[in-house]
């Protein structure tokens, strides 16, 4: 069980936390770092090695992660030297990687079984499998829908339901071979283009406990709840 770990990007969002430390390292709960977490459920999960793409600070993360036989974990890397999307990384290691494996960011918060989600990706024979979670969207306006200038309806201040990535993926290696290798590739134009394909990914729908910690709002609610969650988080640490 093989895992791509997305680790290079800059964290401008979650400024100033990743001025000195990329954005993976940043502490929870004054003691864990998210990588920490995620590599420990990735291991109690099943996982035996992983690969880490790294790009910004990626120096810090070999220094912290090492081998990764601290988890029981055999680690190796690659190196984004210019921007290659979410996907774009992946194309320069497929000679290294099996026929299918997981792949996610490495700043994310959850209680996701990360082994049952490549093992459903291989069950439903999807070239593609996305983790997906519910939000609801509040829109602090009215919202009115027109027809050739005129009001047709009208609601106040709408909440909308949407299903979103959680930034988890299965993969097979085979929805990755028409692109070439160093040229960027992002989450969208691989979606759309299995769409257009009439090969659609797969659905892994998940209601537990997911967060992004992509903003600093986010990080601070993630430090807030870390000490109700931990042991669901990170069983037996």
């Amino acid at each position: 069980m093989h895992v791509v770990i997305l680790a290079g990007g800059k964290g401008v969002r979650l400024r100033p936390y990743t001025t000195a430390l990329p954005k993976p390292l940043v502490p929870i709960g004054d003691q864990h770092a998210i990588l920490e977490i995620v590599m420990r459920q990735l291991a109690s999960a099943g996982f035996t090695s992983c690969t880490l793409a790294i790009g910004h600070l990626g120096h810090i993360i070999r220094a912290y992660v090492g081998d990764g036989s601290q988890w029981g974990i055999d680690v190796d890397y690659t190196t984004e030297e210019s921007p290659l999307g979410t996907m774009g990384p992946l194309l320069t290691m497929t000679d290294r990687l099996p026929e299918h494996f997981l792949v996610m960011n490495g700043d994310i918060l959850t209680d996701l079984d990360f082994g049952d989600v490549l093992g459903a990706h291989i069950a439903s024979g999807a070239p593609l499998t996305i983790a997906t979670y519910a939000r609801t969207v509040n829109i602090d306006f009215g919202v009115l829908t027109t027809d050739s200038g005129r009001v047709v309806g009208f609601a106040e201040k709408p909440s909308m339901d949407y299903r979103v990535s959680m930034g988890v993926y299965g993969v097979s290696r085979g929805a990755l071979a028409r692109y070439t290798p160093g040229l960027p590739l992002g989450f969208d134009e691989l979606v759309l283009d299995l769409l257009a394909a009439d090969t659609p990914p797969n659905a892994y729908e998940f209601d537990g406990y997911w967060l992004d910690i992509g903003r600093p709002d986010d990080y601070d609610r993630a430090n807030a709840e870390f000490s109700v969650r931990r042991d669901l988080l990170i069983k037996g640490a």
